[in-house]
């Protein structure tokens, strides 16, 4: 059997977020608690909102906090040729194309998918021709995206059982290089996922939609599936989902008022691995660990930590 290999791959686009924490908090003890690796990987492609400092000040939290990791964390703002290798395989086989829409383009021309937030490329550069596509790279580069077929596919997450998604109906096209040069969110976390040798994925229930076409990438790229769990999003007392605008929820003010302990273990207990709200380290979490434990609902934290946070 294959060793347990989990990993914590955040974007340091700001620091540390109570959220992030709970995420490498479970990653962390899922991994350890079956005596396998656990990797730190720095998802900074996105390299205008990711500057080298925030990525290194992320570390330095994550230290702070206990946590250890088992290799040099990854960078994947240095991985640009791996995944063009990678991206190369798939256009060889005639997978890919080249996009030359404008975000103005996009959005008049999208049709809606999951709200307002996601929409679905209505292939309108799918079927250039060589001779046309080339005539357009003259005034613009193009972004590159993947063909997606009218195909389901299904997964069973750890928490949320089941699930399945139609990638042409559902999803679209999507984009694997950005016009910009920068690398597409999937095509990178599907390619070092594989050559890290990850066993399980352990992220934010925001983005299990995302699965299916990361699926359906190891599945042309010839690469192992993970398993994944996709965990509830963390609120505070009242039910308000954090974010990075939380500025009293993010590791600069954490550091100020409470020890490692003491946040390591708010988060154990929103997420129902202990019982009460106590300090707890590391090592004792990953010994009574397990996945039954963790709730399903929108995880909250304690209603103390409001109080410690009233003006």
């Amino acid at each position: 059997m294959q060793p347990v290999t989990g990993r914590f791959a955040p974007s340091p686009s700001g620091r540390l977020h109570l959220g992030n924490v709970l995420c490498c908090l479970l990653a962390y003890l899922s991994a350890r608690s079956q005596g396998g690796r656990f990797l730190l990987r720095i998802e900074d492609i996105d390299i205008p909102r990711c500057p080298p400092a925030l990525a290194r000040q992320m570390i330095d939290d994550l230290r702070w906090l206990g946590f250890d990791w088992d290799e040099e964390p990854l960078w994947q703002s240095r991985r640009g040729e791996v995944y063009q290798r990678h991206l190369d395989r798939l256009t060889a086989r005639g997978l890919t194309y080249p996009c030359f829409c404008t975000r103005a383009q996009l959005a008049a021309s999208a049709a809606p998918n999951l709200g307002d937030t996601q929409r679905i490329y209505p292939g309108v550069c799918a079927c250039l021709t060589a001779e046309e596509a080339a005539a357009l790279a003259l005034h613009r580069t193009p972004a590159i995206r993947l063909r997606t077929p009218d195909d389901e596919l299904a997964f069973t997450d750890g928490l949320f059982g089941p699930q399945r998604e139609n990638l042409r109906r559902d999803c679209g096209d999507f984009v694997l290089r950005r016009s910009d040069g920068l690398w597409g969110y999937q095509l990178a976390v599907v390619v070092d996922d594989a050559l890290s040798g990850v066993t399980e994925v352990v992220r934010g229930r925001d983005i299990l939609s995302a699965t299916p076409r990361q699926l359906y990438l190891q599945r042309l790229l010839g690469f192992p599936t993970p398993r994944y769990w996709h965990i509830p999003l963390l609120t505070d007392s009242d039910g308000r989902r954090l974010a990075k605008r939380d500025r009293d929820l993010d590791m600069t003010a954490l550091a100020k008022r409470f020890a490692p302990a003491d946040i390591l273990g708010a988060l154990a207990y929103s997420a129902g691995l202990i019982e009460t709200c106590r300090p707890a380290a590391l090592p004792e979490l990953t010994a009574v660990f397990s996945w039954d434990k963790v709730r399903r609902e929108d995880l909250r934290l304690p209603a103390a930590w409001k109080e410690a946070f009233a003006p």
